[in-house]
């Protein structure tokens, strides 16, 4: 298929809609943009969209942001990679900043009942999330082992290293265990960007993680911890999604910038919205405490949070044809695959299970959430409000 280029706009415009109506998760959302660029309006083929798909999946960030990101370059360039991931984002970030304001007018018993509503929603969805993805990244006993493994690191290691210790041992047991696999045939995608370009987004990357702990920790300037804090659990975070949970845990939680409860909260409201759950960064920033700007908070956790996945991307993309027919990088990248899986196995256990279920109600109602995610495939939204409703008022019926 012949790649056409359009405006910035028009890719504004497309991803706007889509932030608007993508229900559904990273695998959901991925699949509106096969329906809707691929076969609706032909931005690309079949085989160039899950070249880009594996990509994403391979590097740290949000995954459907980061397709999205590349899919408006491979339309219009540049402008038209910030306007696919502006499109994307705007609508959930809105939400979440919204969100953030208005949680705190919900007080009293029926509010509490309200948010620990949220929070057993916050639990099956995660439940959902492991069972799919051991299924996708850890389908045999090897990997299986592997991920057990990687739980056990993240649940008894030092909060703050865990997930990374977690990540480079699930590296480290794929390049041993996978090391004679044979590698697949990959395709090269037609994205207009240069070597040079590529270069300076890994350097920014690096430099970023290594030089934002240093100043916040050096200078006093508001906010640069907090976008020091975000911006580290972006760029550690493989699979997207759910697996950045344990890191933004321990990210704002474990320093008291912002309660359990609060965190849970939004991270379960952030399963009723359209768009990247990376958004609820926005939240977490505007939920800070103390916070000279709620907004200002907001808008650096979203930056934070979006900015590695974005520049690692752009990093790759010019490289990638030849590094993902490297043998050792396949092999890595299984391993990889693999610790996330168990990485999101230990924030099921710990923080949402531990902080979550309390009683054997709610027990019944966790997996009555998960029976109507993954039984009866009922739009997480739908579960959301029914599930939020039915703890606020269960008082009265």
């Amino acid at each position: 298929m012949k790649q056409e280029k359009g405006s910035a706009a028009e890719v504004l415009l497309v991803f706007l809609r889509l932030g608007c109506t993508s229900f559904g998760g990273p695998i959901a959302h991925l699949g509106y943009f096969q329906k809707e660029l691929v076969e609706r309006r032909g931005w690309c083929s079949e085989t160039t969209l899950a070249e880009i798909i594996g990509i994403s999946q391979s590097l740290p960030g949000p995954a459907s942001s980061q397709t999205g990101f590349a899919l408006g370059i491979l339309r219009a360039g540049w402008k038209g990679g910030l306007a696919a991931f502006t499109g994307f984002t705007l609508p959930s970030a809105l939400l979440m900043l919204a969100f953030a304001y208005g949680h705190s007018l919900l007080s009293g018993d029926v509010g509490a009942r309200l948010f620990h509503g949220l929070e057993i929603v916050a639990v099956a969805v995660v439940a959902q999330a492991v069972i799919a993805m051991r299924r996708a990244l850890a389908p045999d006993r090897v990997r299986i082992t592997v991920a057990v493994a990687a739980a056990a690191i993240t649940l008894f290691a030092e909060p703050r290293f865990a997930t990374l210790i977690s990540i480079a041992a699930g590296a480290a047991a794929g390049l041993w265990l996978f090391r004679n696999d044979e590698p697949k045939a990959t395709e090269h995608i037609p994205l207009p960007l240069s070597r040079t370009a590529g270069a300076v987004a890994a350097t920014a990357f690096l430099t970023l993680l290594v030089l934002l702990p240093v100043l916040s920790h050096s200078l006093p300037v508001p906010g640069l911890g907090v976008l020091s804090a975000f911006y580290r659990s972006g760029a550690l975070v493989f699979g997207g999604g759910h697996v950045v949970l344990p890191l933004l845990e321990n990210a704002v939680v474990t320093p008291g910038w912002v309660g359990h409860d609060s965190f849970l909260a939004g991270y379960g409201a952030a399963q009723a919205l359209p768009g990247p759950l990376f958004s609820f960064g926005a939240y977490l920033g505007a939920v800070i405490r103390p916070s000279p700007s709620p907004l200002l908070y907001g808008l650096l956790g979203l930056t934070g949070i979006f900015a590695p996945g974005l520049l690692a991307m752009t990093a790759v993309l010019p490289f990638w044809a030849a590094l993902r027919a490297n043998r050792p990088v396949q092999a890595a990248l299984k391993g990889i695959n693999a610790s996330v899986v168990g990485v999101l196995i230990a924030a099921l256990y710990r923080p949402l299970f531990v902080d979550t279920i309390r009683t054997a109600a709610d027990v019944l109602l966790a997996i009555c959430a998960l029976s109507l995610l993954t039984v009866w495939k009922v739009q997480p939204w739908v579960v959301v409000l029914g599930v939020t409703a039915f703890s606020a008022f269960q008082h009265y019926l």
